[in-house]
């Protein structure tokens, strides 16, 4: 099973490696695409090691798909998931994805997914973001075009407030990824 795992510029971004080496035990294969400030919190290098695949980091960049044809990357890393899970997603990236904006390589992958590939959702911000009118529309219309969102958990977040806004246990999101599994 291919997961594509993109991961934004949060604080929780780095317990992204610890969802590439789950996913890996539980048998996934996985590819990681990730926003330009993703890579101000985990170097690419990271994941590159964990996966033993290159990372995404450029909408634009042309090469090799997955399967060896010349493609525009975006567009074949898009085709090679079966599912695709975005952790931690950002109040920003949540927005954009609202909006269907395709500004980076996170976006525009995932405004190319097939219809059908599920999409997880796992944002984690400070609670007032969290709680903004604005922010829950957005994952309203997220949640009406068919994203599965992961809510984020109340805890001590790394601002050094508590509430809802933390990033959820590594094998919470994983068990909803496998329960989406086709």
């Amino acid at each position: 099973m291919r997961l594509l795992v993109g991961v934004t510029g949060g604080i929780a971004a780095y317990k992204a490696a610890a969802l590439v080496s789950a996913a890996k035990k539980r048998g996934y294969e996985v590819r990681v695409v990730m926003t330009p400030s993703a890579t101000k919190f985990v170097g690419p290098l990271t994941f590159e090691a964990l996966t033993n695949h290159p990372v995404m980091l450029d909408a634009l960049a042309t090469g090799h798909s997955p399967d060896g044809a010349s493609a525009v990357e975006h567009i074949s890393w898009a085709k090679w998931a079966q599912i695709a899970i975005a952790a931690p997603l950002t109040a920003s990236t949540l927005g954009r994805l609202a909006c269907g904006l395709a500004d980076d390589a996170l976006t525009t992958v995932w405004l190319a997914l097939p219809q059908g590939v599920p999409s997880v959702l796992c944002p984690a911000m400070n609670t007032e973001m969290w709680n903004k009118p604005v922010v829950q529309r957005n994952v309203g219309w997220l949640t009406d075009a068919g994203h599965h969102i992961v809510r984020p958990v109340s805890k001590e977040l790394a601002c050094g407030d508590v509430g809802i806004g933390g990033l959820v246990d590594v094998d919470d999101m994983l068990d909803v990824v496998d329960g989406l599994r086709p």
